[in-house]
């Protein structure tokens, strides 16, 4: 079951990921909080921004629909934050319910892999010495 796939301009909240992928049958919940860090690559950074193209959720939803499509996965929940992120904010939250904890962690390591790789949503950086970057565009 795909509980939950989104593209929000708000806050995450990884408790709420956690209880849409809950089911009896589980043993094992995992999940992971992309959070903004201080600094890249040695250099300090102050912000990230994001902006997503149009689509974004759309395919975070294909993505979730290919780890749901796991016999192994119960439930999968994730959504990625745009907008402008303070350090600290969180940026992408995934939560994946089987019934092992391998299987878990693998099907959670797929979702943030997959959506890292496949979502048209993209990244600038603002450092500290006030120059900037855009990260992830094609």
């Amino acid at each position: 079951m795909i509980a939950i796939a989104e593209v929000l301009d708000s806050p995450l909240d990884l408790a709420a990921h956690e209880k849409a992928v809950t089911d009896p049958r589980a043993g094992a919940v995992v999940s992971f909080q992309g959070v903004v860090r201080d600094h890249d690559d040695g250099r300090g950074v102050t912000l990230l921004e994001y902006e997503g193209h149009p689509s974004a959720a759309e395919v975070l939803r294909e993505v979730a629909a290919e780890i749901e499509a796991d016999p192994d996965v119960y439930a999968v929940a994730v959504s990625h934050r745009v907008g402008t992120l303070a350090i600290g904010d969180v940026a992408l939250v995934a939560s994946v319910s089987t019934a092992h904890r391998a299987a878990a962690f693998a099907a959670c390591a797929r979702l943030v892999d997959e959506a890292k790789a496949r979502l048209p949503i993209w990244k600038r950086q603002v450092f500290a010495d006030g120059t900037e970057e855009w990260v992830n565009c094609p």
